[in-house]
């Protein structure tokens, strides 16, 4: 039997890590910017989050 472990350069484990740790820091900064505006919005976001269902159904019921 062939052995095919290790068979990843450790550049590309690097690349990997680097590109998963990137894509953490955007999901932080995304949840940091959606956190700002619900907190600017207070008591609209249950309206904006109907709105934005509303527009949703029409979409799929092809009404827009």
């Amino acid at each position: 039997m062939l052995d095919a472990r290790g068979e990843l350069e450790v550049e590309t484990l690097l690349k990997i890590v680097l590109g998963l740790v990137a894509v953490l820091l955007v999901i932080e900064i995304l949840e940091a910017i959606i956190g700002s505006i619900t907190w600017f919005l207070g008591p609209f976001v249950p309206l904006v989050q109907f709105t934005i269902a509303l527009l949703i159904v029409l979409w799929l019921l092809d009404r827009l």
